[in-house]
């Protein structure tokens, strides 16, 4: 195994820079206990990028001691409004860094520069931005009981926080998670996803110049099975925060029993988009579509259920088709005029083209797409299938990629049982011009988001997470500081009398 904790990468639209690729514990990087590396890939062309080392059980063990160590030391004495100021430094360095970041997750992802710059990085310089001027107002209360008594309230730190974020959205996940958490005076310990573990590990630069005390951040490479499975199970770590599909949702759930951790679990979706006949059409198609096709399909809010009313089922089915075809623009993800890039991996392709012939084999009608696109990287037309029911696979499970399933509903009840017939119920959304209407639904449908006449809008003040088989707790918004603090009761007698 190579001993090289750096390397000189030059990514796809010409800027070099240097990437780590050891261990980030206690503030440095390091080479893991047992060799290991795992590859990664650039699935815009199928090929190697570099190769990142692999944690261990024991590197977990020494990245919680790490964490431990800081908590009740340094970082723990250190005051809310310090602790405050590193994030906004923490803030303005992934700003200053924004292209470069974005860069690295479009290479390493797939997703188009444009996208990751826009949207990924301007949420995560906002979050941390916004948890910064969060920590030093995280306060208690004061409860009178008698004259001679009184009690307060403290909203304290869990502790150390074991964080394993998605492949969807590397830095945006990292900074949904890292922020709050920080803000909270809690240490963390990350572990990536194993596909995209390179932004990630820039980040550790940043952490350190920056300025935090050692052991506060520390990230680690691996594989879920062995690193991800070590951290949920650690007996010295307080929460589990996990972002992922709803089957390894529940292995963390599991995992974290062992001495029953705080946990915040984010998982899987398959979400409706109810469009009532009085919406306005266009509109309902570009925003239907946007809701699906976003990020290649592989986002955990998508609208990927589109419920018609009747009526208008024809006309909106055309008009559906006819924008999939005429945005398909896949291809290079630093071009800028590329649409859609490649799916984040091989496995990741192959599944959705089985979820695809398992659709044609049900019946449902594949109006459009349905094929690999190029031979060379990981790219599927998007694809939009017709006259599907609640019975087919390809309705019931989840895909994660751009495949849409398009559905006739009757009236309000029936969208209702339509929408609501999942085991998921991360978010929804309505289109209607009647906003009674909208509202009505809104209360009745079962999950943790709903969009009235937009899809999978998102921002950094407003609580994200889901209902049923779509996660357990909240993040972003002052929602997120509960899911990272514990609540300690004070009694005080001032008599000091029975």
């Amino acid at each position: 195994m190579s001993s090289t904790l750096f390397q000189n990468l030059l990514l796809p639209n010409g800027v070099a820079y240097e990437q780590p690729l050891g261990l980030f514990i206690d503030n440095v990087f390091v080479l893991p206990a047992e060799p290991s590396l795992i590859p990664v890939e650039n699935p815009a062309t199928g090929k190697d990028i570099i190769s990142v080392h692999a944690a261990s059980g024991i590197d977990v063990n020494k990245a919680v001691a790490a964490a431990r160590q800081a908590f009740r030391g340094e970082w723990r004495s250190l005051s809310a409004t310090d602790r405050g100021s590193l994030l906004f430094k923490l803030a303005n360095l992934i700003h200053r860094d924004q292209k470069l970041i974005a860069a690295i997750d479009s290479m390493d992802n797939g997703k188009t520069y444009n996208e990751a710059l826009t949207i990924d990085l301007d949420e995560a310089y906002n979050v941390f931005k916004y948890y910064a001027g969060w920590a030093d107002k995280i306060y208690g209360r004061t409860i009178e009981i008698a004259p001679s008594k009184l009690a307060y309230t403290l909203q304290e730190p869990l502790g150390v926080c074991g964080q394993i974020i998605p492949w969807n959205y590397p830095f945006m996940m990292l900074a949904w998670k890292v922020a709050p958490a920080l803000a909270c005076g809690n240490t963390v310990v990350l572990k990536s996803a194993e596909q995209t573990p390179l932004s990630a590990l820039y980040f550790g630069k940043l952490v350190q110049e920056a300025g935090f005390p050692k052991g506060v951040v520390n990230i680690i490479s691996g594989l879920g099975s062995i690193a991800g499975s070590a951290l949920a199970m650690h007996m010295d770590v307080d929460k589990i925060a996990f972002t992922g599909s709803t089957a390894t949702g529940r292995l963390i759930m599991k995992a974290a029993t062992s001495n029953l951790k705080n946990i915040t679990l984010e998982c899987g979706g398959k979400s409706p988009s109810i469009v009532f006949e009085d919406a306005k059409l266009e509109q309902a198609v570009k925003w239907s579509h946007a809701g699906i096709m976003g990020n290649q399909g592989q986002v955990c809010t998508s609208t990927s259920r589109i419920y018609v009313q009747e009526s208008i089922y024809d006309k909106f089915v055309e008009l559906f088709v006819k924008l999939t075809q005429e945005s398909a623009k896949l291809g290079d993800p630093f071009a800028g005029e590329t649409i859609q890039g490649p799916q984040v991996s091989a496995a990741q392709l192959d599944k959705i083209l089985q979820y695809i012939e398992e659709g044609k084999r049900e019946g449902a009608h594949l109006a459009t797409g349905g094929v690999r696109h190029s031979s060379e990287g990981y790219f599927i037309e998007p694809t939009v299938f017709t006259n599907t029911h609640e019975e087919m696979k390809i309705v019931k499970e989840e895909i994660f990629g751009p495949v849409v399933t398009i559905s006739k509903f009757s009236d309000a009840a029936d969208a209702l049982k339509k929408a609501n017939d999942t085991s998921y119920g991360l978010a929804a959304a309505i289109f209607t011009s009647d906003i009674e209407n909208g509202l009505a639904i809104a209360s009745k449908v079962e999950a943790g988001m709903v969009w009235i006449n937009s899809s999978n809008d998102s921002h950094f003040g407003i609580p994200f997470g889901g209902y049923k088989s779509s996660g357990i707790g909240r993040e972003l918004g002052p929602y997120a500081l509960d899911a990272y603090t514990q609540t300690k009761a004070v009694h005080v007698n001032l008599g000091n009398t029975l």
